[in-house]
């Protein structure tokens, strides 16, 4: 089958940080469906919709990589969580772990964050920004079809807790 990245990408929206989604997941890979190759639309179902600890061994580059920043964002995560509660990280921590300062530093802030919301939004800001420079020098090719499903990804999940019922959610934990 040929691939019509060109056509596919061009037609899809720009996608902005913190933005509604134009349009789910689900319409993402049908829109795929028959304009990419089928083993690479079974790379971008897994790399979207699997956890990254699965694909950290993943051939594919930008896959390999995302899989790995994410992997290392948790552990600086695990890593914070482990010094306060005084107790040892090491059997919480997956692999690879290659920390990273910016990295260190993005989950320190997010960690230290007096907001849960403003936290996250620290740590999907870090994920948008690692997606941005994935990208680069990629822009009618598959990593940059894989790029745009991750941040479609992110978009949707904050779309979730935005039209999250509060009061609803809030009667739930009291």
């Amino acid at each position: 089958m040929t691939a019509y990245y060109t056509y596919l990408i061009s037609s899809l929206p720009v996608l902005n940080l913190f933005a509604k989604a134009p349009f789910s997941l689900k319409d993402f890979f049908t829109k795929c469906k028959n304009l990419i190759p089928d083993k690479e639309l079974e790379i971008l179902y897994a790399a979207v919709d699997q956890d990254s600890y699965s694909l950290a061994g993943h051939n594919s580059g930008s896959v390999a990589q995302w899989a790995n920043f994410e992997v290392t964002l948790r552990n600086e995560l695990v890593r914070a969580r482990a010094s306060r509660k005084k107790i040892d990280p090491s059997k919480f921590l997956r692999f690879p772990d290659s920390p990273q300062a910016e990295i260190v530093h993005v989950a320190m802030t997010a960690y230290r964050s007096t907001s849960i919301l403003e936290a996250e939004k620290i740590l999907d800001q870090a994920r948008w920004n690692f997606l941005e420079n994935l990208s680069f020098g990629h822009y009618f090719d598959f990593e940059s079809l894989l790029v745009y499903g991750l941040k479609l990804k992110i978009l949707e999940r904050w779309d979730k807790i935005q039209n999250a019922n509060k009061e609803q959610l809030l009667n739930m934990v009291v």
